[in-house]
């Protein structure tokens, strides 16, 4: 099996050995290409030419930004994604069940298998994950801006989304669902691929990668406390707030809204003016998942 690792340098906090990376994935991987991300989309453009020259397999080395870019380079071919986490919440990694620690994650790859999977889409981009409107989307421009001229990681991040919670005003949005409008003004409105952000805080836990449908997550708004009380419910599997949330399989969605609309695929912030297109399309990544 041809494997072709792609590694952003500049993912996570720490700084990266490469050179002693590539050694230990060749260790693992003898015949292995390992490349190195220069620029944003650099990962598209490597894992194009990897799947063009017949590797079977690209493993993109990374956070959930890397890892969407390098599935935008592989979707519609024979060619499946991999995974070694190196971000901060690690949201995708922990949906496949990779480990985050670099030489377990090595091990598990050679524990998977390719299998169909389904990708979304909100105005014709793609996300492996969740997209959302509301107030994550909020946090992930400052966090973006933020990261311009401070430092990345959790704890700024924690801060920044602290701070949103007691200013963000959720705007009043028309959604169109199975040729059906309401009007509504939720704290967010997640599309989910899979079921969690990341650290294992389960937006949607019933998602699957493989059903062909999207499951569109409403959280409304409400007092503070009772959000800060409903928190504990979205790191389980069952339990979930009563009255705050509701969850339906969806398969095409459009979002409208005068003006600008925030909103974010697999985490990275991104405008569109008056109309957000969402949808799903069924089995058009390859991806390799962990044999049970």
């Amino acid at each position: 099996m041809k494997w072709c690792f792609i590694l952003n340098p500049i993912s996570g906090k720490k700084s990266l050995d490469t050179d002693t990376i590539r050694q230990t994935i060749l260790a693992r991987f003898p015949h292995a290409q390992v490349c190195l991300t220069q620029a944003p989309g650099h990962a598209t453009q490597l894992a194009q030419t990897a799947a063009q020259e017949g590797f079977q397999a690209v493993v993109a080395m990374g956070g959930d930004g890397t890892i969407n870019e390098t599935a935008r380079g592989l979707v519609g071919s024979q060619t499946a994604l991999g995974v070694i986490p190196r971000g901060s919440g690690n949201g995708f990694a922990r949906e496949l069940g990779m480990p985050l620690a670099f030489k377990a994650a090595l091990e598990k790859l050679l524990q998977t298998s390719p299998v169909p999977c389904d990708v979304g889409y909100a105005n014709g981009e793609l996300f492996l994950n969740l997209a959302g409107v509301g107030i994550e989307a909020a946090i992930a421009w400052q966090f973006m801006e933020h990261g311009k001229t401070g430092s990345r990681g959790k704890w700024p991040y924690f801060k920044i989304g602290a701070k949103t919670a007691f200013s963000y005003k959720p705007p009043e949005l028309e959604v169109t669902i199975n040729g059906q409008t309401c009007l509504t003004a939720p704290l967010t409105l997640v599309f989910a691929n899979g079921r969690q952000y990341g650290s294992n805080f389960k937006i949607a836990p019933t998602a699957s990668l493989t059903d062909g449908k999207l499951e569109m997550v409403s959280v409304q708004n409400a007092p503070k406390w009772k959000l800060a009380l409903a928190v504990p419910a979205f790191f389980t599997d069952t339990w979930r707030p009563f009255g705050l949330i509701h969850t339906e399989q969806v398969q095409h969605a459009l979002i409208k809204r005068a003006g600008e609309i925030m909103y974010h695929i697999d985490g990275e912030p991104r405008k569109a003016t008056d109309s957000l297109e969402i949808s799903i399309s069924p089995k058009e990544l390859h991806i390799l998942l962990p044999r049970k």
